[in-house]
């Protein structure tokens, strides 16, 4: 016990000199400087650790919750750019490999679809929840695994959505609308489809996460399918973590919980189904 409070402790010091470091920054778009620092900060996430972010002081939790705020800022600093850039281009799709974490969207779209065909047939309507400039999840889901399946991708940013409508072919394009609309505003369009994704970034603190889980839970379907972005172990430094109780509160049922090991850089996520009460 004592050797892992220890390892905790270290690992704090660590993600504070980060926090550190990234708050004296005088920009966070794209730069040498910025990459490199948060390609240090996402290499400390991946080993596996000790640490349950509940469990950490209040000057710890304060650091972590502002250091999730930077990311995100950081984060759609960064999908803009490469959207931008992409859509630059006269075939953006053959140069989607330009992007940092390529390799971990493909390969986290292919978990997520495998574990969806475990409980369910192929799902004729999905809804993206926080979708991005960058909407690199139901892309690929839309172009590799799910190819007659429309996603309907939600923002609260249009230019962000403006963004976004511009990546990716024609053909899929036209299976992937955008809206511009908060999670709280969602009430009746929700029962439309089978299965919800509700992106990482959606709710910054555990009580934002557990009151959109619990909105979710009151306008989705009976036995549509929600899957949430979560966090595990050091990468809860950089993402908001979805408790499980609060999925059950939110009256769904948990189908399977998806932990990254070894050298995966992507997000934790739930597959929960919505119960009939």
């Amino acid at each position: 016990m004592e050797a892992e409070n220890s390892e905790v402790a270290a690992l704090v010091e660590k993600f504070t000199g980060f926090h550190a470091a990234i708050s004296k920054l005088p920009s966070l778009s794209p730069s040498p400087q910025v990459d490199a620092l948060f390609t240090e900060l996402v290499a400390a996430c991946v080993p596996s650790s000790p640490v349950d972010v509940t469990k950490l002081g209040p000057e710890a939790q304060e650091m972590r919750q502002d250091l999730i705020r930077l990311c995100s800022t950081a984060e759609g600093l960064l999908e803009a750019h490469y959207s931008d850039m992409l859509t630059a281009l006269d075939s953006p799709l053959d140069h989607l490999g330009r992007l940092p974490y390529f390799d971990n969207y493909i390969n986290l779209s292919k978990l997520e679809n495998d574990l969806l065909a475990g409980h369910m047939a192929a799902p004729a309507r999905v809804a993206f929840i926080g979708s991005g400039p960058l909407p690199f999840s139901s892309l690929f889901l839309a172009t590799y695994h799910l190819p007659d399946t429309r996603f309907d991708n939600y923002d609260r940013c249009s230019v962000a959505n403006g963004r976004a409508m511009k990546v990716g072919a024609a053909d899929v394009r036209s299976r992937m609308p955008f809206h511009t609309a908060e999670v709280a505003d969602l009430t009746s369009e929700l029962g439309a489809y089978d299965v919800v994704f509700l992106a990482a970034l959606v709710g910054m603190t555990s009580e934002e996460k557990a009151n959109t889980i619990a909105h979710l839970g009151k306008h989705m379907a009976d036995g549509a399918v929600l899957v949430a972005r979560s966090a595990h172990g050091a990468r809860a430094f950089l993402y908001p973590v979805v408790e499980l109780d609060d999925i059950g509160r939110g009256g769904f049922q948990v189908l399977a919980v998806h932990h990254p090991a070894g050298d995966e850089v992507f997000n934790s996520f739930i597959v929960a189904q919505k119960v009939k009460i």
